[in-house]
């Protein structure tokens, strides 16, 4: 493990993989903190947001645990760096993937009503939205890994990126602490 990963490549992919969700719980966090807070009161939107903040910590520590486990089928003669940015990549591209149904949702978008017409009329649905789903994502998380592995720039890029956003990163992070002292001192 130390030759594959140093602790500083480990903390800086654990920030990369709690990024994506914790921006997420805080962007639908401002979201409902109106309505909750209207529903019963400030303090209690409060501990609704302080809890997503806990659990989006936890699942930060899953995403980073997977991408730890994939990020050591990558050739060691590729380095750590390129180890490094790869698995960032991959992981900020799928998990900005993951949002985009949740996107399609909150904001009721519809599909044209000719795709729906073909996807109805097909004997498997589910497998042709699967294979689109597939055809739109697949070449967005591969793009990118082909471009760390060829290109010195790019790779350079990446870590400059990796580099900035784990200080935001590391803020995400002193709120999960404020989180779980709200979450303590309620629960008490």
């Amino acid at each position: 493990m130390k030759k594959l990963y140093s602790k500083q490549d480990l903390w800086s992919l654990f920030l990369m993989c709690a990024f994506p969700l914790h921006l997420w719980t805080l962007l639908l966090a401002f979201r409902d903190i109106s309505w909750v807070a209207e529903r019963t009161n400030f303090g209690d939107a409060i501990g609704v947001i302080s809890y997503g903040m806990i659990f989006a910590f936890v699942e930060s520590l899953l995403v980073f645990l997977i991408a730890l486990l994939l990020g050591m089928l990558i050739p060691s003669s590729w380095g750590r760096d390129r180890r490094l940015a790869i698995t960032s990549m991959l992981v900020l591209t799928l998990a900005l993937w993951a949002m985009v149904p949740q996107l399609y949702a909150l904001q009721a978008w519809s599909f044209p009503n000719a795709l729906l017409s073909l996807l109805a009329g097909s004997a498997h649905p589910l497998r042709y939205i699967y294979l689109i789903a597939l055809a739109v994502v697949l070449p967005f998380s591969v793009l990118p890994v082909w471009a760390i592995y060829k290109s010195e720039k790019t790779l350079t890029a990446i870590l400059d990126l990796i580099s900035r956003l784990s200080l935001l990163t590391a803020v995400y992070l002193l709120l999960d602490v404020v989180a779980l002292v709200v979450v303590i001192i309620r629960n008490i």
